[in-house]
């Protein structure tokens, strides 16, 4: 039997990692997994939560070294967009692991973007290294490819979640989170498009992790309040609340990938706001409508949503 430890951006209440973390910890289960321990900024939370052992995000030197397998993924983590301070970190959990003697898969990432110099050189170390490499997308299995890493390409593991579509008529879903861009003409611009074209539906505006989302969807609601448009914010949202809220849709306009992914699953009817490459990646596959927080005119990708 075989003993895993998994590296992930787990235990910070994130809707789409949480996902993954359930999806692989049944994953491992039903496979015979003799022991699986996560690592967490939240352990105790993250033991309850997906039933599995767990360690702090500083402390996972004694759980590699008495493990067989450690798994890197899934989601964006080596990238450094976000920060070079945590693609360092996941990349410090690998080398801990190949260090030891211990067996590495990269499960399911999405690769890159990676700008800075140290970067690339030190990802392109640590994957040449590792046992088995899966991809979520054709642009990361690309960039490995003109690395010379050889790499499966995988279905975001978000896909394989049950999820019955219900897809309720007259609900609208909005999703949210703070990033630079993200401000009052932004916003503006947003809620004049849901007046427009949804003023006769129910809105609901969907905050997926509330240390980032919350205040940006709150803000949302005021602005259409401001506009004579009613709206609730839903937040501390389970994994499964999630799924549900977002299936009984009928359309969703969405930052996060992983809600994105969700609305897709689910068949409901989705325009992305593409603040990050992970999310473009994902709008040019699905061909989902999709809008930039840096155009003029929302539109266009409106009237796509419609067809």
């Amino acid at each position: 039997m075989t003993k895993y430890v998994v590296s992930g951006y787990i235990g910070f209440d994130n809707f789409g990692d949480e996902a993954i973390a359930h999806v692989l910890a049944e994953k491992l289960k039903k496979e015979g997994a003799e022991k699986v321990t996560f690592i967490s900024s939240n352990p105790e939370k993250t033991k309850l939560i997906h039933g599995v052992d767990s360690c702090g995000m500083l402390k996972f030197f004694k759980p590699i070294k008495e493990t067989d397998i450690l798994i890197s993924g899934g989601g964006s983590l080596l990238q450094d967009v976000t920060s070079f301070k945590s693609l360092l970190y996941y990349l410090i959990v690998i080398f801990t692991a190949l260090f030891l003697g211990k067996k590495v898969e990269i499960f399911a990432q999405g690769i890159g973007p990676i700008k800075s110099f140290w970067g690339r050189i030190l990802t392109k170390m640590a994957l040449k290294l590792a046992s088995k490499i899966t991809v979520r997308d054709t642009k990361s299995q690309e960039l490995l490819n003109s690395w010379n890493i050889q790499s499966e390409l995988v279905q975001d593991p978000r896909f394989s979640i049950e999820i019955c579509p219900k897809n309720q008529k007259g609900i609208v879903g909005i999703q949210l989170r703070n990033f630079e861009g993200v401000d009052s003409k932004f916003l503006e611009k947003l809620a004049n498009e849901v007046k427009t074209n949804f003023s006769d539906k129910k809105i609901e505006i969907l905050s997926l992790q509330d240390s980032i989302d919350l205040k940006v969807c709150e803000r949302f609601k005021e602005i259409l309040e401001q506009k004579g448009l009613n709206s609730v914010v839903y937040n501390n949202l389970s994994i499964n609340e999630v799924l549900e809220k977002i299936s009984d849709l009928e359309y969703l306009i969405s930052m996060r990938f992983h809600a994105n992914v969700v609305g897709i699953k689910a068949g409901v009817k989705t325009l992305a706001i593409c603040y990050d490459p992970k999310v473009e990646k994902l709008a040019d596959e699905y061909k989902l409508p999709c809008i930039n927080l840096s155009d003029n005119d929302f539109s266009n990708e409106f009237k796509k949503l419609f067809k």
